[in-house]
């Protein structure tokens, strides 16, 4: 039986600004990228992720970012790379301690938004954030893009990698992803559900000039503040189910 990972980046509301259902999207994935308060999240709320993700029986991954809660992240920052190494060491020990304090454990680590695509090109960031994961002590490993430069430093390293790809994000002819600013970068409905379904089953996805590339992949991801997370990752998970494929965590 295909066995596959379906996770969600979650934990990322903040103060008094929410974004989707954890505990609902908890119910269909098997891994949590849980935000660590730089893009997105606080203390309370990546608590209260880690705490409902244990008892869901759902992985719990450390999703550190670049320090930008204007822009949730997505934005690019020209980092000095001690300075990132630092800000990652920073993020993945606030969401260890966390985890710890409601009985579970981070399991693995996957950079968020505008930094998880940046390390695919950028060699200096790569270099950073592999650096942060070793000199942490955490053994933990990464969730990256396939192909990339950060898989091919981590690799280097010592560092284990696992691949990831996306239901709920367009595919360019190149394997990248489509810019969120670009009209149809973010997939709903029917069609999310098809790619993940694509994925899971071919190894493959269609970009958006129609043709076919190969995506290899150890997980699918949906977003967790995409507006129909909730409806989208039961939706998924009871369609690969469906063609017989076993959802389970990575790690």
């Amino acid at each position: 039986m295909p066995r596959i990972d379906l996770n969600s980046d979650l934990g990322e509301s903040f103060g008094s600004y929410a974004f989707g259902d954890d505990t609902a999207v908890l119910s269909s994935v098997s891994s949590a990228n849980v935000a660590c308060g730089f893009h997105g999240g606080d203390p309370r709320g990546i608590r209260a992720t880690c705490a409902a993700a244990h008892a869901a029986g759902v992985a719990i991954g450390a999703h550190p970012g670049y320090r930008d809660l204007a822009g949730f992240g997505r934005r690019f920052i020209e980092y000095e790379p001690g300075e990132l190494t630092d800000e990652i060491i920073y993020q993945l020990g606030a969401v260890q301690a966390l985890a710890r304090s409601v009985g579970s454990a981070v399991r693995y680590v996957k950079p968020h938004g505008a930094l998880y695509n940046a390390i695919a090109h950028h060699e200096g960031q790569a270099r950073a954030v592999v650096r942060a994961l070793r000199e942490s002590g955490t053994g933990l490993p990464l969730l990256v893009p396939p192909d990339s430069v950060i898989e091919r430093v981590a690799e280097e390293s010592g560092v284990r990698t696992f691949s990831e790809a996306f239901a709920d994000r367009a595919y360019a002819p190149d394997g990248s992803l489509v810019p969120r600013a670009v009209s149809g970068a973010v997939l709903t409905g029917d069609a999310a559900t098809a790619q993940a379904m694509r994925i899971a089953t071919t190894g493959r996805v269609l970009a958006v000039d129609g043709t076919e590339i190969a995506v290899r992949a150890d997980s699918i991801c949906l977003h967790g503040d995409h507006p129909a997370a909730v409806r989208l990752a039961g939706d998924i998970r009871t369609a690969l189910e469906g063609c017989g494929v076993e959802i389970g965590s990575f790690v």
